[in-house]
């Protein structure tokens, strides 16, 4: 493993403040709604993962079965995002972060049953933690349970194909992976979309309405998807997997802040969500340095916000 230098750390931040900065986009995309959002982001992935494919001759040849499988996975990406975006509107982009710091804990939960592992007691202390955070959140911002509820299951999704990735990256190229589940990603949210407007549920326009509609539409897809995915997997030749870990794990913190600082007012909690989110993201945080392990295990950087 190469030595990481003072400008691969900065990157390496820098790609986590990218992906803080997913819920804040979100926002601003308004008033696509978010099926809609998913749309237009999957697609312009997978077309950007493509050119990256082609561009480093790398083939996308892979048995009928696995397609399908990494297809499927994307469909639950597509639906990790919807629930994503959504609690970010319904409540706002802090509580939206907040509830993504679970992911933790719903790992720690599905790791045992689909890997066929045993639980850690390490986790289930670590879990009970995440829950007390949960609760002062509750308590103190009652009136965005909604958008938080959205939110934890928004994680729930994205430990779940996180994990289902960690067998598919022994087998595939990541990038190869990732280009796939784009692609079912779109035809995921293109489904749901059209099944919206069957029913006359759709809310807000099918089509951009501005200029900077598809500004925020191409920063989404192009930097915090296929750049920041692409980066990652370097960086992961030059990083342990205790620090990306680590690393990856300040995504709320960056996110909240950075809602803080863009929106003012909108994105004020009481002192009391905060220090719910503290106490979660301090079980979060605390996981590397009280499971040694994670050292030895293979890191699949997520590509869920």
């Amino acid at each position: 493993m190469t030595k990481p230098t003072l400008a691969d750390y900065l990157q390496l931040h820098f790609i986590v403040v990218i992906w803080g900065f997913t819920a804040i986009l979100g926002k601003f995309l308004e008033p696509l709604s978010s099926p809609v959002v998913v749309l237009y982001r999957t697609l312009l992935a997978a077309g950007g993962m493509a050119l990256v494919l082609y561009f480093r001759n790398q083939s996308v040849q892979i048995a009928p079965g696995e397609r399908l499988r990494l297809l499927a996975t994307g469909g639950l990406i597509a639906l990790h995002w919807i629930a994503f975006f959504a609690a970010a509107r319904i409540a706002n982009v802090s509580v939206c972060l907040a509830g993504m710091a679970t992911s933790s804990l719903w790992a720690s939960l599905l790791e045992p049953l689909l890997l066929r592992r045993r639980i850690r007691s390490v986790e289930v202390f670590l879990g009970a933690v995440v829950m007390c955070g949960l609760y002062l959140i509750f308590r103190f911002e009652f009136d965005k349970i909604a958008g938080l509820l959205v939110a934890v299951l928004s994680a729930m999704l994205s430990s779940l194909f996180t994990i289902i990735n960690s067998r598919f990256t022994q087998r595939h190229n990541a990038l190869v992976i990732s280009f796939y589940e784009m692609s079912g990603a779109f035809l995921t949210s293109a489904v749901f979309v059209g099944l919206l407007i069957g029913l006359g549920q759709l809310e807000g326009p099918l089509v951009p309405v501005s200029a900077y509609h598809w500004l925020w539409l191409a920063i989404l897809s192009f930097v915090c998807t296929v750049y920041a995915y692409t980066i990652g997997i370097r960086l992961l030749r030059k990083f342990s997997p205790y620090m990306a870990v680590l690393t990856v794990n300040l995504e709320p913190v960056y996110g909240i802040l950075l809602a803080v600082l863009i929106f003012g007012s909108a994105e004020r909690m009481t002192p009391g969500f905060y220090v719910g989110t503290l106490v979660i993201l301090a079980a979060v945080l605390a996981y590397p340095f009280l499971n040694r392990s994670t050292r030895k295990t293979q890191v699949q950087l997520p590509t869920s916000t």
